[in-house]
């Protein structure tokens, strides 16, 4: 029996891109309130939560907790505008196959998440019933880098997060995935070298293979 028994995957990065949506709907908060917001800014976003997110564009400055509130509210506004234009040809290269095999190999299918928009996305990308569990910005109070998310989407799985993998682009994923006892897999970003496995995405990876790899190393 395989000791591999569910995959997690990060949205963003991993089954589909929409940070240039983050960066368009955080660039346009910041214009109109007068914030520089550059591109370097915006890699240091990755995996991270809405309001952490926030408080690293503010870089210091304070707010009253309503403004920031409806700050956040406002960038989420803009970013769900930017997301009705997604469609199943959205997904990265090779995800559909990979999240087919996976469920032909009878593994457990997770989303491992910070978006609190990961459901409607994965609608739109026509893949939502293909998952068993949906971990996303509602489901911890502790957001990556902590391990809760993984931790818990491995308790919907019903198993032991050392039986899981985790699949992240972003190295507060990957680190939170760690903490977790969780296998990992680092897709196609040069911040995630440590994780067990790097590669540019889903299309260079079976399921047969990677699950032999990691059988070998237990």
């Amino acid at each position: 029996m395989s000791i591999i028994s569910g995959f997690t995957f990060d949205l963003d990065g991993v089954i589909t891109e929409t940070s240039e949506f983050h960066f368009q709907a955080w660039k346009k908060l910041a214009e109109e309130e007068g914030l520089p917001f550059t591109r370097e800014d915006n890699e240091q976003l990755r995996g991270v939560s809405r309001h952490d997110s926030l408080m690293l564009m503010l870089k210091g400055r304070t707010y009253p907790e309503d403004k920031l509130q409806e700050m956040m509210h406002r960038k989420n506004e803009y970013y769900k505008a930017f997301l009705n234009d997604i469609t199943p040809d959205d997904c990265l290269p090779g995800v559909q196959d990979f999240l087919a095999r996976a469920r032909q190999a009878n593994l457990k299918l997770g989303i491992g998440s910070a978006s609190k928009n990961a459901r409607p996305v994965l609608d739109k990308l026509q893949i939502l019933d293909l998952f068993d569990v949906i971990g996303d910005g509602f489901s911890v109070a502790n957001s990556k880098p902590a391990p809760d998310l993984f931790v818990w989407v491995a308790g919907g799985f019903g198993v032991n997060p050392q039986e899981t993998v985790v699949f992240e682009d972003a190295e507060a994923g990957i680190d939170a995935a760690k903490a977790a006892g969780c296998k990992t897999v680092g897709i196609g970003n040069s911040n995630i070298n440590h994780a067990d496995i790097v590669v540019a995405g889903l299309h260079e990876l079976t399921v047969e293979d990677m699950l032999t790899q990691f059988e070998a190393h237990q």
